[in-house]
């Protein structure tokens, strides 16, 4: 019997910018080389294959073994070498001048490394909007695989899905294959006859069919309980040999062999989209709960498979308004982004116009969109990935200073709509700092960058309710009343923590999709919930009860004025040698008016910190006042005896998880040697100091995890309004980086 049907597999490996060495040797060991050697020994069987820019940099340089592997299958014919933006965007997160660049600039990068022209692409995230198709045309992209989902969304029913489609914007078009959903829980999850049962019953039915499948090559052996499935019980092996098995009325291709000896089946337009379970993410707590409990209520109901192509979840922009963070994330880039274009447009001007392209090459890599979003991947969540992304951002501004030649010392201070909200916004910045403020938003410092370690001290995060901690606290609750209930014994801290009915593999050949898996890193996670109420930011300013103490504070509780995340009145003044910003309240402590101004100071004779001056009037005289600022400092990393607080006299106290209660002092401080950072408040008029962790419980690929997302750290003084209800203090931050500048003049040496 001749081909009656075409098999598409599309295998996506990807290991994002700021990812742990280690993780990508894992994923390495476990995933991306066994895969590739197995399929060297099915030469009849060809891929699509599509490496994102960032690992595939990691590979060239750590295992070119890896590449010279790929590169003979490409050679052979048995591999096709996928493009797409250079460093995994999502598309839909930069302008359109980076979409094409980014396409433009890995295409050259594969064809150069690998001998092929690029011809195809993936999309990063499947995320679609269908104003990319005259991008992905212009950056030289024939076709892409997106998910049937897509399609159902642009109504069209599963039996119309047996091939692929053309597509257009502006008169461009591109072809685009829908990727099977069955697929992606078939494979690698469920026995490989199951794949086969399932494409021989489209082949009865629709003779010539082409059906794509597209997802990550990390199923393969690095999420959960894959390693020992497709490869130790051999579940790879067995799906090649089922595929040869039936080779005689199924045909295994890549996009570019489909493209080329397959018709379109038509013309179709998607609307904005995503895979599935991202639609789900993107939605606001409360609103992911209630669409997950729809769909449970209605899924087993006779006419559910004709209604669920109707339901829908989110928009994937919308997470830049679910997390705040996100979106400065996403406005920060975009500003380095507009300079950047801006400083090309005008290099003839510049001292070094040379130095752009280095700017642009940190760019691509600060709009690797892991760190943007949060679903069942750590993501957002996670201050490594985060902190890579400012990495960039701030090695790119750098860059464009030094192009522009600000090589003396320098302050100024600009206003601007930075974060896109309609409001202003201040920027202070000078040869060592670059600092954002938010007058709207309390006065707040929501961005602090330190241009000689690329490290934005304030990447931090809030902790807010997410639709999984339900999830936490019912396998946390059954997990102890298990244990009491058979008298078992704790398990020693450092263990995995795992709810009975979380099972990795059952007893058939399948194993569960990461999507099922319910895995504590942890123990007691469902306890540590908590959420904030205000951003976890630096300069909130904290009217307290008289006598509040730390435990009730870390609730939430005790607050009695109105100035956090009230609006400040600015005023921004600028001379020669320094840069101040003004930002004034008249709110409340209580029932009581009070008028509230701090200054921000930063100078060119000491532009590696912060001048803060705090100035009350209008206090009700012989009143007990407490007042605190909280400051918060990211990206300094906790449980590591290299990380640490510090005093006055320059004791340790203790690493930057621990919670202190301090009696009066002039100095706190926190070091972190590994990245060479020293930070230190410093305090006009003795201060009492709290310090506490703000730690997130948050899902990823391995599980539920406690993660540390910074170091709070409140001076506060308790007095009595004087007679005069007037009462200052003044505040240094002070940033120390001689110790990582001294290590970079070494390694630059030792290479030397």
């Amino acid at each position: 019997m001749g081909c009656r049907i075409r098999l598409v597999l599309a295998i996506h490996n990807h290991q994002p910018i700021g990812n742990f060495d280690g993780v990508f040797e894992e994923s390495y060991r476990d995933s991306y080389l066994p895969f590739i050697e197995m399929l060297r020994e099915f030469p009849e069987l060809p891929i699509s294959l599509h490496t994102s820019g960032s690992l595939l940099e990691w590979l060239v340089e750590h295992h070119p073994e890896y590449i010279d592997i790929v590169r003979s299958l490409v050679e052979r014919g048995q591999v096709e070498v996928l493009g797409g933006p250079f460093y995994e965007p999502i598309l839909a997160n930069i302008p359109r001048r980076d979409r094409i660049g980014q396409m433009e600039a890995y295409s050259r990068y594969l064809e150069q490394l690998f001998g092929q022209k690029v011809r195809g692409m993936w999309v990063p995230e499947r995320v679609w909007e269908p104003t990319f198709v005259s991008d992905i045309a212009e950056a030289g992209i024939e076709y892409t695989i997106l998910d049937d989902y897509h399609f159902r969304c642009a109504g069209m029913t599963d039996d119309q899905l047996h091939g692929y489609f053309l597509t257009e914007d502006e008169g461009k078009l591109i072809s685009i294959f829908p990727g099977s959903e069955t697929l992606r829980y078939t494979i690698p999850f469920q026995d490989p006859q199951k794949t086969i049962d399932y494409l021989g019953g489209i082949a009865e039915r629709h003779p010539g069919a082409v059906i794509a499948f597209g997802d990550d090559g990390e199923k393969f052996g690095t999420w959960p309980g894959t390693k020992e499935h497709v490869y130790g019980k051999g579940w790879l092996r067995k799906f090649f040999e089922k595929l040869m098995e039936h080779k005689d009325w199924l045909s295994v291709c890549t996009m570019q062999e489909a493209v080329d000896y397959v018709s379109p089946l038509g013309r179709c337009y998607l609307p904005d989209s995503t895979y599935r379970e991202m639609t789900e993410w993107v939605l606001e707590t409360d609103q992911q709960m209630l669409y997950r409990d729809l769909v449970h209520r209605k899924e087993h109901d006779e006419d559910w498979p004709q209604l669920k192509q109707f339901i829908r979840g989110g928009f994937w922009r919308n997470f830049r308004t679910k997390y705040s963070e996100s979106n400065e994330l996403y406005t920060r880039a975009l500003e380095v982004s507009e300079r950047l274009d801006n400083a090309f447009k005008s290099e003839g001007e510049l001292a070094r116009p040379e130095l752009l392209q280095q700017a642009r090459t940190h760019l691509y890599k600060a709009q690797c969109n892991c760190s943007f979003w949060h679903g069942a991947f750590g993501g957002l969540y996670l201050p490594h990935l985060r902190n890579a992304v400012y990495e960039h951002i701030i090695a790119a501004d750098n860059l464009l200073a030094e192009a522009a030649d600000r090589s003396k010392p320098w302050v100024e201070v600009t206003a601007g709509d930075y974060n896109l909200d309609a409001r202003k916004e201040i920027r202070l910045s000078g040869d060592r700092l670059i600092g954002y403020f938010a007058p709207s938003q309390g006065g707040i410092l929501y961005e602090l960058d330190i241009r000689a370690t690329n490290h934005n001290l304030l990447a931090t995060l809030n902790r807010r309710p997410e639709a999984y901690h339900d999830t936490v606290r019912k396998a946390g609750e059954q997990l102890r009343n298990e244990q009491e209930g058979h008298h078992e014994e704790h398990h020693e801290e450092g263990h995995d923590y795992e709810a009975n009915h979380a099972v990795a593999e059952s007893e058939s050949d399948s194993v569960a999709s990461i999507h099922d898996l319910v895995h504590f890193k942890q123990p007691d996670l469902d306890k540590k919930i908590a959420y904030d109420e205000w951003a976890r930011k630096s300069l909130v300013d904290h009217f307290l009860q008289p006598g509040l103490d730390l435990e009730r504070f870390q609730k939430g509780e005790g607050l009695v004025g109105d100035f956090v995340g009230a609006v400040y009145q600015t005023e921004l003044k600028r001379n020669g040698e320094s840069a101040e910003v003004i930002m004034s309240r008249q709110g409340h402590m209580g029932p009581y008016p009070v008028q509230l101004t701090k200054t921000v100071v930063l100078e060119t004779a000491y532009s590696g910190q912060l001048k803060i001056k705090y100035h009350m009037q209008g206090l009700p005289a012989g009143m007990p006042v407490h007042f605190g600022v909280e400051f918060n400092f990211a990206g300094m990393a906790a449980n590591a005896d290299d990380r640490y607080y510090y005093d006055g006299e320059g004791r340790k106290l203790g690493q930057l998880q621990s919670v202190h209660e301090l009696p009066a002092a002039g100095r706190i401080g926190l070091i972190d040697e590994w990245l060479g950072l020293d930070t230190a408040l410093e305090v006009s008029q003795p201060a009492e100091f709290w310090t506490f962790p703000i730690q997130t419980i948050s899902q990823s690929e391995g599980g539920f995890e406690l993660v540390h997302q910074s170091s709070a750290v409140i001076p506060r003084w308790e007095f009595v309004a004087p007679v005069n209800g007037e009462w200052s203090t003044e505040i240094t931050l002070v940033i120390d980086t001689s110790a990582a500048q001294a290590r970079k003049l070494r390694e630059a040496a030792a290479v030397g």
